[in-house]
């Protein structure tokens, strides 16, 4: 077991955020937490690397505790990627060589540039080396905080809804690169998501969460229609495409249903 949560509690003031939260994982998984807008899911996030301080609970690392570790203890071993990037005048190598910083003495080393060179070659990002991010999309500032996670060589990364600034294509890139990477470096990620379908494609186990608790926790045997209207409040239904599970809103079944009866005159 990598990395293993038990009985996690966080509260903003008197309101209870998180409660009881527990799960683990294992090397060379995708963890997709699941659930719906402000049930904690980026909450839950900033409490495994300690960004937020929990309650109560353990956040146990091969056998390290997290919230026992400094802050830059935490960056070597947990690399973490936020939904909103903040910008500045730096140019995407000088802000993904921040990355190393964790790991970087005196000065930045030959081994430091080759990882981050590395790195932009691996997501495909040559052409932005010298672009500032403050005159970048959002999707380019997107890959830049990934790549800026990645260049930590870290034992877990942590992203906050990873996808959610890119076009269709950046998406399945990102993800196959995620998954690739937790496979290759033998490391483990969790990724805060909101699309279901994609979830399924690039995610090994799945982690629900309703009223600020782990709703249920496994493999791909538990995405039902059943939990799926139980956390989301919405009907669906979940068929196959080429060989890959896809979740469809109920109501496209009556507007199908009803397209197929109608017949024009």
């Amino acid at each position: 077991m990598m990395l293993s949560v038990n009985e996690l509690k966080f509260m903003y003031r008197n309101k209870n955020v998180l409660r009881e939260i527990g799960f683990s994982i294992e090397r060379g998984q995708v963890i997709a937490v699941l659930g719906p807008n402000g049930v904690g899911k980026t909450t839950l996030l900033k409490c495994l690397n300690r960004i937020l301080k929990p309650m109560h609970g353990t956040v146990m690392l091969d056998e390290e505790s997290l919230l026992d570790l400094g802050t830059m203890d935490i960056a070597r071993r947990v690399g973490y990627v936020p939904q909103r990037v903040e910008t500045g005048r730096l140019t995407a190598f000088d802000a993904v060589l921040l990355g190393r910083r964790p790991h970087i003495g005196w000065d930045v080393t030959p081994h430091d540039l080759a990882v981050v060179d590395a790195v932009f070659i691996r997501l495909s990002m040559g052409a932005l080396r010298l672009t500032y991010i403050d005159e970048m999309s959002g999707g380019e500032l997107q890959k830049v905080a990934i790549a800026r996670a990645l260049v930590q060589e870290p034992k877990i990364l942590l992203l906050d809804e990873p996808t959610s600034n890119l076009d269709l294509k950046n998406q399945v890139d990102i993800l196959t690169t995620i998954r690739e990477v937790v496979r290759d470096h033998k490391i483990a990620a969790i990724m805060t998501m909101h699309d279901l379908n994609q979830a399924l494609r690039f995610a090994d186990t799945f982690i629900f969460i309703k009223n600020g608790t782990v709703y249920i926790h496994g493999d791909r045997d538990i995405v039902t229609p059943q939990v799926i209207e139980e956390v989301y409040g919405l009907p669906v239904m979940i068929g196959e495409l080429s060989g890959v599970r896809c979740v469809i809103p109920g109501v496209c079944k009556i507007t199908l249903e009803r397209n197929h009866a109608y017949t024009p005159p």
